[in-house]
């Protein structure tokens, strides 16, 4: 449904930081399904950890986040501007349940659970061959750059 030029006109971020490559699916107003692709190139298997490369989890959290904020302007009919964009506000009850490897697929699938004004907050599932691999409320806000 996106690929990532219509991604990178969206969202800020660029590469080595973009943790989305692609959208599957999205219902403005209510939910999106994304992938990030765990390659074995990434550069932070370099020390994290040699020999038994782990994907972080707050680059887990980072991706359901980006990929909250890809509904969040969808929604809204906008993307992020040179002077403001929506940053991570808050993450609530984050839960890691197995690790990301390379060579796995993680989607991530984002659902609002409210906004008000510049203010919105998401329920992000992380899954690896549909197995839940992380979980997090997270709250986003409009920021001045």
């Amino acid at each position: 449904m996106m690929n990532l030029n219509e991604i990178q006109s969206i969202l800020p971020h660029r590469a080595p930081f973009l943790q989305v490559d692609k959208v599957l699916e999205l219902v403005e107003g209510e939910y999106i399904l994304a992938v990030r692709g765990i390659s074995n190139n990434e550069p932070m298997f370099q020390g994290h950890f040699p020999g038994n490369p782990i994907f972080p989890g707050v680059l887990i959290i980072e991706a359901m986040a980006q990929t909250a904020g890809l509904l969040a302007f969808k929604t809204m009919g906008s993307k992020a501007t040179e002077n403001k964009a929506y940053v991570v506000a808050g993450v609530d009850n984050a839960k890691f349940r197995r690790v990301v490897l390379p060579g796995d697929q993680l989607k991530i699938r984002a659902t609002i659970k409210g906004h008000k004004r510049t203010i919105w907050k998401f329920l992000a599932v992380a899954m690896v061959d549909d197995v839940e691999v992380a979980s997090a409320e997270i709250t986003c806000a409009e920021k001045d750059l």
